[in-house]
């Protein structure tokens, strides 16, 4: 198994990156919130978790070994596979996830594009006698809405997430707006994530 990677950050794509170890360019999906911290030229570091299928290997990238821990639990779930446990980390930091299952919060869990009631149900059925309690440990970007001040370029990053998350662009663009309602002003890269989940969270379980 390959548990981690680190190198030069060659390229940032919506859902993935590629990181350069030894020469090889190795292609890591990750969450928005993981990716908006990569910078094309910079050393990386990412935790990894490796799915082997019949016709692929695909690898998983993440911020901290809770994450990747998480990421691997919750696929134990009958119809949970890497995408989707992708996605319901793009969703929520491992604790809100935790705290979901722990408090039987089938909303929170059905936020997820491609998670509804019954699969709610499944995951904290399933779950709630192992993801444990809540940690307490600070995550990338832990649902904190963004500082105020988005420029034009990370407004745009944020819609592109969510509709690879799989909101239509209205939807995706109306959330973002809703949240930004009082917004002037630049702010950092650093803040992306913040802002991704708050959208997320006004966009609630509906889908486009």
């Amino acid at each position: 198994m390959i548990a981690s990677v680190r190198g030069t950050v060659a390229a940032v794509r919506l859902d993935a990156a590629v990181v350069e170890v030894g020469g090889v360019g190795m292609l890591v999906l990750a969450t928005p919130a993981t990716l908006a911290h990569l910078r094309v030229g910079q050393e990386a570091t990412l935790f990894t978790s490796l799915v082997v299928r019949e016709d692929s290997l695909t690898l998983f990238g993440f911020a901290g070994d809770d994450e990747r821990e998480v990421f691997e639990l919750v696929q134990t779930v009958s119809g949970v596979g890497p995408r989707l446990a992708l996605a319901m980390l793009a969703v929520h930091a491992p604790d809100d996830l935790r705290r979901a299952v722990a408090t039987d919060d089938l909303k929170a869990l059905e936020r997820v594009p491609g998670i509804g009631r019954k699969g709610a149900q499944r995951i904290v059925l399933e779950l709630k006698d192992r993801i444990g309690a809540p940690t307490g440990v600070p995550a990338t970007a832990n649902g904190t809405p963004a500082a105020p001040g988005v420029p034009e370029d990370r407004r745009q990053q944020v819609v592109d997430a969510l509709v690879g998350l799989g909101w239509n662009q209205k939807a995706a663009e109306d959330a973002v707006a809703t949240v930004l309602t009082d917004v002037t002003g630049p702010v950092s890269a650093d803040e992306v994530p913040g802002l991704l989940r708050a959208a997320l969270r006004t966009l609630g379980g509906g889908r486009g």
